[in-house]
């Protein structure tokens, strides 16, 4: 055991103590106890401003300067156990009675973000906050109070890695591909088309004409959000446009992974392919080789992927899979090599649009 910790914790043991003799504080006291019951006995350590300074006193209620009872309060995030927090609560002399506690967050980062004005001025507002804890005299309530504080942090943290990834992806350089042609003599070969800048959405994001875009219903695992989507194409030209069109959906774009990609279209005697990682490594081409085990032709499938702030590892390929397979059978193109295949199976799996 930590030295520091033991001591600190005696501390408590003993400050809780002192605090258990008056009658104006037994509340207070309780609640510190029920705290370390909950968190654990090392999750609460008694304030103190500076190195060295005495510790908080109990307040003598009977004197014209009232002072506040302090302890800080370490916590993990629920779906983040790596990251902690750490939460100052201020208990008033008047506390519970007729005032509530003040929660500070003495934390300076939140993982690797740096906390801002906003969040710190939330915390600070908890109990007199519409959008914090209703606070009702005569009853305790620290512990509301840092539940709402952990889902908090952990909503402003998991934004912060969302808008990151999305950053990231925005400030990739597009690149442009010349389109291939492939002789009648090969019949596999890939070929490229102008993809244009994806953090731009151009002007023209009209669907193209009979073009029907099916979704899956989405997969969900640790936050992270799959959706795949497909549909028919007839001329590799539609390609761009029908990712051009998804772009310009709001949510779309601000997926970590909006357009994850595979198609194969057959003109005449000659196969065209290609597929688009989108930021994630390698799963551009997973699709294309779902989509050549599978033999389908004439098809555009798209999986997005919205980033949950918890990494998934191997996972995620297998989610990107399920989730363009489920469009394709949705889509009704599991059809095209065994009409057996997605009998029966599409009802309730999705949407049309």
């Amino acid at each position: 055991m930590d030295p520091d910790q033991d001591t600190d914790g005696l501390e408590l043991r003993d400050f809780v103590a002192k605090l258990m003799q008056s009658s104006d504080l037994e509340s207070v006291a309780s609640e510190i106890d029920v705290l370390q019951s909950i968190y654990g006995d090392h999750a609460i350590h008694l304030y103190h401003s500076s190195p060295g300074s005495p510790r908080s006193g109990i307040p003598n209620h009977s004197s014209s300067t009232l002072g506040a009872i302090r302890y800080q309060v370490s916590l993990n995030l629920p779906s983040h156990e790596d990251i902690s927090i750490r939460i100052l609560v201020s208990i008033p002399p008047t506390y519970p009675a007729s005032n509530p506690p003040q929660l500070q967050l003495l934390s300076r980062y939140v993982g690797a973000f740096g906390v801002d004005s906003s969040l710190f001025g939330s915390i600070l507002r908890t109990f007199i906050s519409i959008s914090g804890v209703e606070w009702t005299p005569e009853s305790v309530c620290v512990f509301d109070g840092l539940q709402n504080v952990l889902e908090r942090c952990e909503a402003w943290y998991e934004d912060k890695v969302n808008r990151e990834t999305a950053g990231e992806l925005l400030r990739e350089d597009a690149h442009t591909r010349n389109h291939v042609l492939v002789e009648p003599d090969q019949p596999f070969a890939s070929s490229s088309i102008v993809a244009g800048e994806k953090d731009r959405v151009p002007l023209d994001t009209a669907l193209p004409e009979n073009i029907k875009i099916v979704a899956a219903e989405a997969i969900v695992d640790r936050k992270s959000v799959f959706v795949g989507r497909a549909c028919r194409i007839s001329d590799p030209s539609q390609v761009p446009l029908v990712l051009n069109h998804l772009m310009s959906e709001r949510q779309i774009s601000r997926a970590a992974h909006p357009i994850i990609n595979a198609w194969r279209c057959q003109v005449g005697s000659v196969l065209h392919q290609d597929n688009d990682d989108d930021g994630e490594t390698a799963a551009g081409s997973r699709l294309a080789h779902l989509l050549s085990i599978l033999e389908i032709n004439n098809v555009l499938v798209v999986v997005t992927r919205w980033f949950g702030g918890i990494h998934l590892g191997p996972d995620r390929f297998k989610h990107i899979n399920h989730a363009a397979r489920n469009a394709l059978e949705l889509g009704g193109f599991l059809e095209q090599t065994d009409e057996s295949r997605g009998s029966g199976r599409n009802a309730g799996k999705g949407r049309k649009r």
